[in-house]
């Protein structure tokens, strides 16, 4: 039986390991967490639908376990090629072909120190938000009756000063869920969203932003927040600027949320070098062609899957998770 190597157990890696053991491949998932389901499992709910995370996590957990799908936890990688990897406790596992499906980086929030991530209580990520979500600790920070809650899109994203000029895709409807999920549980809360431009491209995502204006009041604010200070109430004052109508603001908010973005791995760069693998300028790994070869490496036997490449929602990471199986199984036919 032939075998594939799968670098990465959150949601590519473990649908890609799925399908190919419906077509007789033998996967292999090596996942340095100590356990499956990648940056899922701390999320709560799934844009536009509101799905809890835990749901389609515990559904790919649970098939993986049933197909007795071999996995090697709290183990990374250190190098591999389409024949074999070299794992983090010095064994060495034989294959006939790589999947890399190793995902992305949040963007650290204290790179832009303007912001005070780190420094007041007041200022928390996207990523820490979800999780308060999953704890039942949201009131603990916004506190119990919060007057005005804010969020800023594109912190790590589009931005030449942290080198991250590329659109994180998902940022846009993450705020608006969440600030649906906010007014929700404040619904005295007036709660802002500060923009770039607001990027509603997936299916149900322009519903779903209509319907934060229109039916729970979520006010849209073109403009980037230029600093946040605290104040004597123990409260954030925040100064931005409306730029559609040009006018300078200033507010004071109980919660500030600063939308993180995705950036590539680090180890990127070094897989690239010893593998012949191309990066694009984000840093992500470049795929074949983004059209007939968008999970091919370019390098024979070597494969990718999800958001190594590129940011992508669940729902497309797990397509191309597909993709990639299907692609994998036709290589492996040929080269039979």
């Amino acid at each position: 039986m032939k075998r594939v190597i799968i670098i990465g157990g959150g949601p590519a890696g473990m649908q890609t390991a799925l399908c190919l053991v419906r077509r007789g491949i033998e996967p292999v998932i090596v996942e340095c967490e100590n356990e499956l389901g990648g940056k899922l499992r701390n999320w709560h709910v799934l844009f536009p639908t509101f799905t809890p995370a835990s749901d389609v996590l515990t559904e790919l957990r649970r098939k993986v376990r049933e197909n007795r799908i071999g996995v090697h936890l709290s183990t990374s990688v250190e190098t591999f090629t389409d024949r074999q990897a070299t794992l983090s406790d010095g064994r060495v596992l034989t294959c006939d072909a790589v999947v890399v499906a190793t995902g992305f980086t949040l963007f650290d929030a204290r790179i832009k120190e303007e912001y005070g991530y780190g420094i007041y209580d007041k200022v928390i990520t996207s990523a820490d938000l979800e999780r308060l979500f999953n704890e039942g600790r949201v009131v603990q920070a916004a506190g119990e009756h919060p007057r005005r809650i804010a969020f800023l899109h594109c912190v790590g994203s589009r931005d030449e000063k942290v080198c991250q000029q590329h659109c994180s895709r998902v940022c846009c409807v993450t705020g608006v869920k969440q600030a649906i999920e906010m007014r929700r549980l404040f619904p005295e809360a007036d709660v802002f969203n500060f923009y770039m431009d607001i990027r509603m491209f997936g299916p149900g995502y322009e519903e779903l932003y209509r319907e934060a204006q229109q039916r729970y009041g979520i006010h849209f604010v073109r403009g980037r927040i230029s600093e946040a200070a605290p104040t004597h109430d123990n409260r954030l004052q925040i100064k931005a600027e409306d730029t559609l109508t040009g006018r300078p603001l200033r507010m004071s908010v109980d919660l500030l949320v600063l939308l993180v973005g995705m950036r590539a791995n680090d180890q990127n760069a070094a897989w690239a070098a010893d593998n012949g693998l191309n990066q694009a300028p984000s840093g992500f790994l470049q795929p074949k062609d983004l059209f007939l070869g968008n999970v091919r490496s370019g390098v024979e036997g070597i494969f990718y899957a999800g958001t190594v490449t590129a940011p992508k929602t669940i729902g497309e990471t797990v397509n191309e998770a597909t993709a990639a199986a299907d692609a994998v199984a036709d290589y492996l036919t040929t080269k039979a």
